[in-house]
């Protein structure tokens, strides 16, 4: 097994998903700021023009590169992977970031609901990650990233599509932390808590979720999301910095993981609780 110094960012190509927004437009300022060339991956054709084009005038000495793809879509994976293998030989960084939300208990929504959370989710990345090996293996002292989420930790009820996503994701990354330090390539799997994005206002509804049930859950959610993403962009930074395979970001994400680890069956009826009592307080404020 080879063993990893700290990771140099400056003047290595960085491929970066989710790029447009949240985390990952945070990613990419940050990782501009450490020297590093970009290869930005969003479906969001003007909001990743306009994060490429504040990273070019920040960091003029770094190239810059968009491609626009929908990750739900397989033949999009495989020409983004094609594309950044012709362009870039060697890579230094991949940060799997994509990702989206479907809110519904497992009846409310449909298998094609649920196949597209697993496709952007999950298939992506592993699609991504298998065709980028060559490029990542070509750069001494490379690393890998997979953004899992908290409910890579726990699953709660009306996360089934997303949670099955983020465990499956969780344990592709630790099977390729090991196998890949063979390689001399790196790995962090990251859970982050409730991050300050535009996932909540972004996921799927189930199709036969009641419309009643709709808004009061966004509002849940979007009620727990207060966690800044350029605070978690930096800590998964220093993480890869470090080489560290496992990061969890916000007590959002560390208290439960406790709570799992004590009680592997019985946590969920405690995270619930917690996270109702939280928003009513948070209500009354």
């Amino acid at each position: 097994m080879t063993r990893l110094g700290y990771f140099r960012f400056a003047g290595r190509t960085a491929v970066l998903t989710g790029a447009a927004s949240g985390i990952g437009e945070q990613l990419a300022y940050q990782l501009g700021e450490l020297g590093s060339h970009l290869v930005l991956v969003d479906r969001d054709e003007p909001r990743l023009k306009l994060v490429a084009d504040r990273v070019r005038t920040s960091h003029p000495g770094i190239t810059v590169e968009t491609i626009v793809a929908d990750l739900a879509d397989r033949s999009q994976v495989e020409g983004v992977a094609t594309r950044i293998l012709a362009e870039h030989p060697a890579i230094g960084l991949l940060i799997n970031n994509a990702g989206i939300a479907l809110g519904g208990r497992f009846d409310q929504v449909t298998v094609e609901e649920f196949e597209t959370v697993m496709n952007v989710n999950f298939r992506a990345p592993m699609l991504l990650t298998h065709a980028l090996l060559p490029a990542l293996t070509a750069e001494p002292g490379s690393h890998l990233v997979n953004l899992s989420s908290l409910f890579g930790l726990i699953a709660p009820a009306g996360q089934s599509a997303y949670a099955a996503s983020k465990f499956a994701l969780r344990g592709l990354s630790q099977a390729l932390h090991t196998e890949l330090a063979e390689n001399g390539v790196g790995v962090t799997t990251v859970h982050p808590g409730g991050i300050r994005t535009r996932i909540a206002e972004s996921a799927i509804v189930g199709s036969n979720v009641p419309e009643a049930d709709i808004e009061p859950h966004k509002r849940l959610f979007a009620a727990l999301l207060t966690y800044p993403p350029e605070k978690a962009a930096r800590q998964i930074l220093v993480a890869v910095a470090k080489r560290k395979p496992r990061l969890l970001i916000a007590l959002s994400a560390k208290a439960p993981d406790v709570l799992a680890r004590l009680f592997p069956v019985g946590h969920a009826r405690v995270m619930q609780f917690l996270t109702t009592s939280s928003v009513k307080l948070g209500a009354r404020r």
